[in-house]
């Protein structure tokens, strides 16, 4: 329900969250000439975890080893990749009041922590023995990493295109 909506009754309802100071401030802090640093990076874990899923699935397919060390590869930089998006999204969280005054933020944190700690695990499967860690662990972590992706970037375009939150322009 947005703020201030009017039931059939005829009764305002107020949005208590929405009476907080700061609840209209939700332009990004962390940005770069205007452009928030975190919807600019989250572009990169998200691509490289595709990218795992799809080598260890052609790495099961050909068994060549190339696939499972390019999964290496792509899980390592895209747990990396994830680590500095998700600063830069916990900088804009604790910032921004208008962030942090609501909860779908923390939702959509929530589940993009989960997913760094998914995609650790994964890369961290994968050090020692890259070859055998595609089967069976490797690749149900790449496809539980695909589906918690695309989980989290829903909530974070949600974020962004429905509420404007950490967009140069905000409310």
């Amino acid at each position: 329900m947005a703020p201030d909506e009017v039931t059939d009754d005829g009764e305002e309802l107020i949005d208590p969250i929405s009476q907080k100071s700061g609840f209209s401030q939700t332009s990004s802090r962390v940005a770069v000439l205007g452009h928030p640093i975190h919807a600019m990076s989250v572009a990169f874990p998200i691509a490289l975890t595709f990218c795992v899923f799809g080598a260890d699935a052609l790495y099961w397919w050909t068994g060549d080893s190339f696939w499972a060390r390019a999964a290496l590869w792509a899980a390592g930089t895209g747990f990396l990749f994830g680590m500095f998006a998700g600063i830069s999204g916990t900088a804009e969280l604790l910032l921004v009041p208008g962030i942090r005054a609501r909860a779908p933020a923390w939702t959509h944190f929530i589940i993009a922590v989960t997913l760094l700690g998914i995609l650790g695990t994964n890369w961290g499967h994968r050090l020692w023995g890259y070859e055998d860690a595609v089967l069976p662990y490797g690749i149900l972590l790449s496809a539980l990493s695909v589906l918690m992706v695309m989980f989290t970037g829903w909530h974070g375009g949600k974020l962004v295109f429905d509420y404007r939150l950490g967009t140069s322009k905000g409310n």
